[in-house]
Parts: C-alpha cells; sequence; structure tokens
C-alpha cells in the first residue's frame, strides 16, 4: 500500500499547485504541510529544502526528499506513472515531455514570477520592468499559441505531465498583465481553449479549493500578502517586527 507522500507548501505561490495538481491527477496519495511563507528561510523546512523555496517532498516510500519542481514532476512520472497515463515511453515523446516541461520552468515560471512581482508586489512600481515583463509573458505566450496550432496538447495526443505543469501561473495572468480576463487571451484562442481545458478537471478544482482554504487559515489575501498590508515592504517590516518579538530559540 502506498503511504500518503509529504508535500511542503506555502499557500500564495504557484510552484506549489504543480506538485499538487499532479499528484491529484496520478491519484497518488499526499499530505500537505502548509507553512508561513516567512518560515521558508527557518528550521524545519530549511533542513528539507537548503534553498529556502516551497515545495518539497518527501516520500516515505523511497526515503526520498526532493525539491525543485522539475525534479519533483520527473520523479513523481518515473515512480508513479507506470500506466503511462500523463507521459509516453516512446523516445520522441518522452523527451519532448521534459522539453516543455523544461520550457515551462526556464520560460514561463521566471519571467511570469517577474511580471507579477513587479505588478502586484514590489513597493516601487517601475513601468519599465513591468513592460519587459508583460512583454515576455506574451512572447512566451506567442510560442504556445504557435505550437498548439493544429495540436490538442503540447506532446501527443493526450494531455500530459508536460501540460499541467503551465496551469498555476497562467491561471494568475489577469493580475500579472493588468487586464480583464476577456483581454488577457487576445491574439491566443488556442492557448486559452488549452488552458480552459485543464482548469475545468476535478483536480484543478480541488486544488484550488484547498489553496483558498488554507490562505483563509493564514489570515492571507490572493496576492499572498496579510490583510490590511498592501505591499511586499510593509509585509518584510512586519516579519521582522514579529522577528523582533519572538526571536527564534
Amino acid at each position: 500500500m502506498t503511504k500518503p507522500i509529504r508535500v511542503w507548501v506555502t499557500p500564495p505561490g504557484p510552484n506549489p499547485w504543480k506538485v499538487v495538481l499532479l499528484l491529484e491527477e496520478l491519484q497518488v496519495p499526499y499530505e500537505i504541510k502548509s507553512f508561513k511563507f516567512e518560515d521558508v528561510k527557518k528550521k524545519p523546512f530549511i533542513d528539507i529544502n537548503p534553498n529556502g523555496r516551497a515545495p518539497a517532498i518527501e516520500d516515505p516510500n523511497t526515503d526520498l526528499v526532493l525539491w525543485e519542481t522539475g525534479a519533483i514532476y520527473s520523479y513523481l512520472i518515473d515512480n508513479y506513472d507506470p500506466n503511462r497515463l500523463l507521459s509516453y515511453d516512446t523516445l520522441k515523446e518522452k523527451y519532448h515531455c521534459e522539453q516543455w516541461l523544461a520550457f515551462q520552468i526556464s520560460g514561463q515560471g521566471p519571467y511570469y514570477g517577474q511580471a507579477g512581482w513587479f505588478s502586484i508586489l514590489h513597493w516601487e512600481k517601475l513601468p519599465s520592468a513591468i513592460e519587459r515583463y508583460r512583454n515576455e509573458i506574451r512572447r512566451i505566450m506567442g510560442v504556445l499559441e504557435g505550437w498548439l496550432d493544429g495540436r490538442e496538447w503540447l506532446v501527443g495526443d493526450k494531455m500530459t505531465y508536460a501540460d499541467l505543469a503551465f496551469v498555476p501561473y497562467n491561471d494568475r495572468l489577469e493580475a500579472m498583465l493588468g487586464c480583464s480576463e476577456d483581454e488577457i487571451w487576445e491574439g491566443f484562442p488556442k492557448v486559452k481553449d488549452w488552458h480552459q481545458r485543464m482548469v475545468s478537471r476535478p483536480s484543478w478544482k480541488k486544488a484550488m479549493d484547498t489553496r483558498a482554504k488554507l490562505m483563509d487559515e493564514q489570515g492571507l489575501t490572493w496576492t499572498g500578502m496579510p490583510k490590511g498590508v498592501n505591499s511586499m515592504a510593509e509585509y518584510e517590516a512586519k516579519m521582522k517586527a514579529e522577528e523582533a518579538t519572538n526571536p527564534p530559540e
């Protein structure tokens, strides 16, 4: 019997939900260890991931601790997708899935993340930085749009883990681009249809229900900051004040 995989999660960020979504699709038992963003650089999590970024997993079935979502995705597919529900064992398709996962990790994640930072969290509005990263979002969406022309999925004839990896960041485009939901997809109808096929799945709805509950438990707004805090500068000041009042032992 498969023991549940522990998933360390800071609820606000997109990356933890990449892992939860994949586990849901694979129907692999898991348990969430939810903790606050301000604790990512502290014990016990820093012993799990010395880089201090969520998510990380602990798999009691193999005694493996792993961080970085790309590595986690490859591990889960190799060890928990024997029937190739979300993957392929044929040469071209196998490595094309890896290719698109690498593009998500190196392209979509960092650029979308920076767009979110400068558009929402950064204390100073820098139009040049906002424009740069929003343009990068459009560029990446253009790559996906061109590839999905005549295709339903990124690789082969079924949804794979490569498709799923893009969902959490694409689900936040409205905030990152600072426009309405209709405007997000202008010029990218194939990407829109592809994204909508995935977010309509029960796995994503369950993941987002879980996120909403965990965010509420921590008293956070949708941006990830505490209710009543309006910028990252205020958030950092609040964390420093709390640490000064309650220093770690």
